[in-house]
């Protein structure tokens, strides 16, 4: 049944008294005691859990990692100009996902995975990831299976459970050392650090709090925290960064109105050689034109599954028996001509300055979805006041995959020094 309705919306948001389907049971290991912060149908522990880690994604702690995000980005900008100089196409989208790979481990971390040096999946992490969207994706419609088939599937290493294993081992051997290393410290180490303004990455706050409080942070808090940023925080960027260029090149006159922008801010003093997030919150038509990528091309493909819990629920007069999955599909939403007039199909950046941005925006958000919005908006004037890009075959739509995240196949790019700079 499709209902097009904002009744539907206190079903589906986070508060809701509507559990995550079983569809999510897919995105973990089999057992119950192996939620994540994604997968839990508990409504009251997927609560108090966000509500604990919640801090580490605000904006105090995000601009304190702008080093390491500006780190990553002056290694980007140096492939860029290597790449620039041979004058070959290059997969862009390739080369925001290494971005975003780079920048996720700094932040959590402390240093890159060092994608940026070559372009090499290193490891093969990229490829495993994606294999967890698959696994994930289409076990999770007949998510029964999922206790059945996952550890005999990781040990042969079919149908992508490998990736899945592979991902999980990666986070604990990184917290196992961080573990370790902090077992030697001197005592007074950690209190220097802070006193001197030494940056800390995510994972050394989340052992502070670990430390502080065990037994209401625990290791396996620990664990699902640090999954969570590499499962969630590289292909949203990329998929989202990808979208932005994508449009742009696509829609001249957007692209020319935000490079005005971009050098205005420059030769005005309010745009630094490395971008910082409050110089780009002041920056109205970069944020229309982020918004307005994120509405033609949302980076998550799929509803966000909710079952009807006991009692069924009442919907557009249609009623939903108990077990029932509800959910909104953001593709379809975002083209509803009700809601965004009749351009929507339309890449038009000011519908976001000419009305309330509150009324199209929406409410809550993922824990991550202000990190990826944090590397988006630092990189893109960088890159856009150094590199001039164009598409490979400009009058070819592109093509994408959509299992979860919906991720572009392709995109072949030109890259070229820019012709004026600052």
């Amino acid at each position: 049944m499709a209902v097009s309705t904002t009744r539907t919306k206190p079903y589906i948001t986070i508060g809701s008294k509507f559990p995550k389907s079983d569809w999510y049971n897919a995105w973990r290991a089999p057992g119950p005691e192996n939620f994540t912060l994604f997968s839990d149908q508990n409504i009251a522990r997927h609560a108090e859990t966000r509500k604990r880690f919640q801090n580490l994604y605000s904006m105090t702690s995000l601009v304190s990692y702008e080093s390491f995000v500006d780190n990553c980005a002056d290694v980007f900008a140096q492939r860029l100009q290597e790449m620039a100089d041979t004058g070959e196409p290059i997969n862009m989208g390739h080369w925001f996902q290494c971005y975003a790979f780079d920048v996720i481990a700094c932040i959590t971390y402390g240093s890159r995975f060092g994608f940026l040096d070559r372009g090499d999946d290193i490891r093969g992490m990229m490829s495993d990831l994606h294999a967890v969207l698959r696994y994930s994706t289409l076990v999770g419609i007949v998510s029964w299976l999922h206790n059945w088939i996952f550890y005999p599937a990781s040990k042969l290493q079919l149908f992508g459970a490998k990736g899945r294993a592979t991902t999980m081992d990666f986070v604990k051997r990184r917290i196992a050392i961080r573990d370790g290393e902090r077992q030697l410290r001197e005592p007074g180490d950690k209190v220097k650090a802070r006193v001197e303004g030494v940056t800390r990455d995510f994972l050394d706050r989340l052992l502070d709090q670990h430390e502080e409080n065990p037994e209401k942070t625990t290791m396996y808090h620990v664990f699902l925290v640090g999954l969570a940023n590499i499962n969630a925080g590289s292909d949203t960027t990329a998929t989202t960064l990808s979208g932005i260029l994508y449009y742009l090149l696509k829609t001249p006159r957007v692209l020319a109105k935000l490079k005005e922008e971009i050098e205005d801010f420059t030769a005005r003093g309010q745009l630094s050689a490395h971008p910082t997030f409050k110089e780009t919150q002041q920056m109205a038509y970069l944020d229309a034109v982020v918004k307005e990528a994120l509405r033609l091309h949302p980076a998550v493909g799929l509803p966000l599954w909710r079952a009807v819990p006991d009692g069924g629920v009442e919907v557009a007069g249609q009623h939903l028996p108990a077990g029932t999955n509800v959910g909104i599909n953001a593709w379809v939403a975002h083209f509803n001509p009700e809601v965004w007039g009749n351009d929507a199909k339309q890449f038009r950046p000011e519908r976001w300055l000419e009305a309330q941005a509150d009324s199209l925006a929406g409410g809550k958000y993922r824990l991550q979805r202000m990190e990826a919005y944090y590397k988006i908006s630092k990189l893109m004037p960088r890159l856009l006041r150094e590199f001039d890009f164009e598409l490979e075959k400009p009058n070819q739509d592109w093509e994408c995959e959509d299992f979860w995240f919906v991720i572009p196949k392709g995109l072949s790019v030109r890259v070229k020094r820019a012709t004026v700079t600052s």
